[in-house]
């Protein structure tokens, strides 16, 4: 499908990619190995600092559905209980995904992770350079410089806070994120950021000895629904919602 969206040749710069962070994931050196790293940071996280969610933060509109990916990819693989012997898990493994681009958070969810009760490490993703190589320039500085001084400016603030005399103006800091900075949002590119946080996951599931690569839970609600639709099968013409319920409880 992609190769008839974008091309085959594009297609091809994403494969490479993938390729490329692929071969770079075999690195025996975890001081290398950015996939690892990144996998190491959010299990400590996740089990050492018990934080439950983590905020995936693009700069950058090309990647506007991104976050709802790795919801997918994350979740999906790493939302498990049970480990590869069969027994119950005695630690918490995959947290809760979610994000927008950061020019959206910023006037929606960034004042709760800046001074709110809970703590939620961010992940910014970002560009040096624009997608399309065509910026505006507004007193001095292009659109891309202003998007990038935006990204820096929060994690920043994030990460030392502010003191001041009035309370509601004091941030305590000490919010965790990091940056992942790239060139530009290309095919090659692209590809590489998908499979880096392939490898970040199947990284994650190594070390809490889960199987990232089932989804039965899933499949229960699948075999639930198929039951319920046979319900309404049964029955030419339509009855209550509860009388349904009742019916499939009594299955």
């Amino acid at each position: 499908m992609l190769g008839f969206i974008l091309g085959f040749q594009r297609f091809k710069e994403i494969l490479k990619g993938a390729h490329a962070m692929d071969r770079h994931a075999l690195n025996v050196n975890p001081k290398e190995n950015l996939p690892l790293l990144s996998a190491l940071l959010g299990i400590w996280n996740r089990n050492f600092l018990h934080y439950p969610t983590v905020a995936i933060i693009p700069y950058s509109q090309g990647l506007l559905r991104f976050p709802a990916h790795l919801q997918q990819l994350d979740m999906e693989s790493n939302g498990k209980r049970i480990d590869k012997r069969g027994e119950a898990c005695s630690f918490s493994t995959g947290p809760v995904i979610w994000g927008e681009p950061g020019t959206n958070g910023q006037h929606s969810f960034y004042q709760l992770i800046h001074q709110g009760t809970d703590v939620v490490p961010l992940e910014i993703l970002g560009f040096q350079k624009s997608q399309l190589g065509l910026d505006l320039e507004v007193e001095h500085t292009t659109s891309q410089q202003k998007l990038l001084s935006n990204l820096f400016a929060q994690s920043i603030a994030l990460a030392v806070g502010q003191k001041n005399e009035n309370p509601n103006k004091t941030f305590i800091g000490n919010r965790p994120n990091r940056i992942l900075l790239g060139e530009r949002l290309d095919p090659f590119s692209l590809g590489a950021l998908l499979a880096f946080y392939e490898h970040k996951v199947a990284f994650q599931g190594f070390i809490w000895n889960i199987n990232s690569f089932d989804q039965e839970g899933v499949q229960l609600g699948k075999k639930l629904a198929t039951k319920m639709l046979s319900l309404f099968g049964k029955k030419k013409e339509p009855f209550p919602l509860g009388e349904a319920y009742l019916r499939f409880l009594n299955w």
